[in-house]
């Protein structure tokens, strides 16, 4: 499918064309540790892409995810080794406007070392963090549920981290399910 960029208006394979995705997105892999004891890589600042992000619920959501997980999580996959199966689980993987904005991102991790699981890590509680305090995350836990094998090594995927009670509280649950998260990969950190 032939689409125009939206930066300049130039047809292209992509939502956004070659030359303009040097220029803006190149991903710079960060990592932070949250206080319980997970490490957080993330592939872009969020105010860089902040505006893309945000189209998560739009028809136009799905291209752009695509588009930065093949930028980032693909690239990622590709240098990525471990000496035996890894499991890429995304966070609440459920569909929202056709489409699972986590899903994409895991997808794109699909290698000869990454394996995706879905339907695997789902939150009981469907509230939105989105502008959320930290107060009302801790008041509010997702309650995860977790359905997949035990005594195996994961990647959790998720798209943004801001105060790390989703990414905390994931970590938590499957340390209680003899998991082994080996980190966590996001499009983004709003702390950057």
């Amino acid at each position: 499918m032939i689409l125009k960029c939206i930066f300049c208006d130039n047809y292209s394979l992509s939502i956004v064309c070659k030359s303009r995705q040097s220029s803006y997105f190149t991903p710079s892999l960060t990592t932070r540790t949250l206080s319980c004891g997970l490490k957080v890589n993330s592939f872009y600042n969020y105010s860089d892409i902040d505006r893309f992000i945000k189209t998560k619920h739009t028809y136009h959501g799905s291209k752009f995810y695509n588009f930065l997980a093949r930028n980032s999580f693909l690239n990622f996959s590709k240098n990525f080794e471990f000496p035996s199966v890894v499991y890429a689980l995304p966070i609440d993987d459920k569909l929202s406007k056709d489409y699972s904005h986590t899903a994409i991102l895991a997808k794109q991790l699909k290698s000869k070392s990454i394996k995706p699981i879905y339907n695997a890590l789902r939150a009981k509680n469907s509230l939105s963090y989105s502008n959320q305090t930290l107060d009302f995350r801790l008041s509010n836990p997702r309650n995860f549920n977790y359905t997949f094998k035990e005594n195996i090594d994961v990647i959790l995927v998720d798209d943004i981290v801001t105060t790390g009670t989703t990414l905390s509280e994931a970590y938590s649950v499957l340390k209680s399910r003899n998991v082994n998260v080996l980190f966590a990969l996001t499009l983004a950190d709003a702390r950057l």
